[in-house]
């Protein structure tokens, strides 16, 4: 009896036992990275051995390079942070986004719930409700944005660039849920963020017909988005159809990543990728998601970490362009 109680105590616990697990989202309370952020939370710390409490804080700045920089330069590798911010930083980084401290080939990536296929909404109020209303416009329709690098910006220049839609973007918001709320103020016109998002946050405007969804910037129509166009459809030359298919289409996998800080321990990071996609296979977490419309599509750490790696070898012509479209 006493040997077996001494082997028992003897046992190694689980690093994660007692321990609180901070994701820290780099966008505002309420968006879409918010959202899935708080979902994923609510069931991960039970398919993590040793059961932590997973908590949810907000970093805003910058489009979410703030929090980006910080997890990559003061966060402690100890697998007990992870960061949620928007993936598209990373083309940031690959283009020479001004202010970006970090080298995203050394983040380690533990998954992504979604992919982040863009949509574009603007209000009735507007006057622009469809594509064709769109493109007439004699004036710049003003866009919410949040900063160079994050998605509704970089759609909306993209657009611009490769359509040559009237826009203006309006950058400065800290994430979707302000630009929303500026479309239903009259601030800006709309915006043009995750369709698996704006469906959800958005719902009631767009149900009561005071958000019109006009443009779809994805590879693949969305079932419930019939007779909406696709952006690359109205492209006229191979060069636009190329860029929106960079900027855009080829992005939309590692854009909503949940990362870890260079340097975390390989049998945490492997921990922690087997608990995530744990969760994104939970019963209690998917029937959340359904009742809240939420999609899931998830994507591996692997695949996360090779699409990065991939990124750094485009075209460097490219790449020029890109820069200059994005960020002059």
């Amino acid at each position: 009896m006493f040997a077996g109680a001494f082997s028992a105590a003897a046992q190694p616990q689980p690093f994660y036992r007692g321990k609180t697990v901070r994701i820290i989202v780099g966008a505002s309370a309420g968006g879409g990275l918010d959202t899935y952020a708080r979902v994923v939370a609510r069931h991960l710390g039970k398919h993590i051995p040793g059961n932590p409490t997973v908590i949810v804080e907000n970093m805003t700045g910058a489009g979410g390079l703030v929090s980006a920089n910080q997890l990559y330069r003061v966060a402690r590798a100890d697998g007990l942070t992870v960061g949620h911010f928007l993936g598209s930083l990373v083309l940031g980084q690959a283009v020479g986004q001004p202010g970006i401290e970090f080298d995203a080939r050394k983040f380690e990536f533990i998954g992504a719930a979604v992919k982040e296929d863009v949509v574009c909404a603007l209000t009735k109020a507007s006057g622009i409700t469809t594509i064709e209303k769109w493109m007439a416009s004699r004036t710049p329709v003003k866009i919410g944005a949040v900063a160079p690098g994050a998605p509704p910006d970089n759609t909306a220049r993209i657009l611009k660039a490769a359509l040559g839609l009237p826009i203006q973007v309006v950058s400065g918001y800290k994430g979707t849920a302000e630009i929303r709320l500026a479309a239903e103020s009259g601030e800006v016109a709309g915006g043009c963020w995750a369709w698996d998002s704006m469906k959800v946050t958005w719902r009631r405007a767009l149900e009561a017909g005071e958000a019109v969804v006009v443009l779809q910037v994805t590879a693949k129509a969305f079932r419930d988005l019939p007779g909406i166009p696709l952006a690359i459809d109205l492209a006229s030359a191979d060069n636009a159809r190329r860029l929106i298919q960079v900027g855009a289409h080829d992005i939309s996998a590692y854009t909503r990543p949940f990362v870890l800080p260079p340097g975390t321990p390989k049998e945490r990071i492997q921990t922690l990728r087997k608990a995530f996609q744990a969760t994104l296979g939970d019963k209690a977490l998917v029937d959340e998601a359904e009742r809240a419309k939420l999609t899931l599509d998830p994507v591996t750490g692997d695949e996360l970490q090779k699409m990065v790696t991939d990124l750094f070898t485009l075209d460097p012509a490219m790449l020029t362009r890109l820069k200059a479209i994005l960020y002059n």
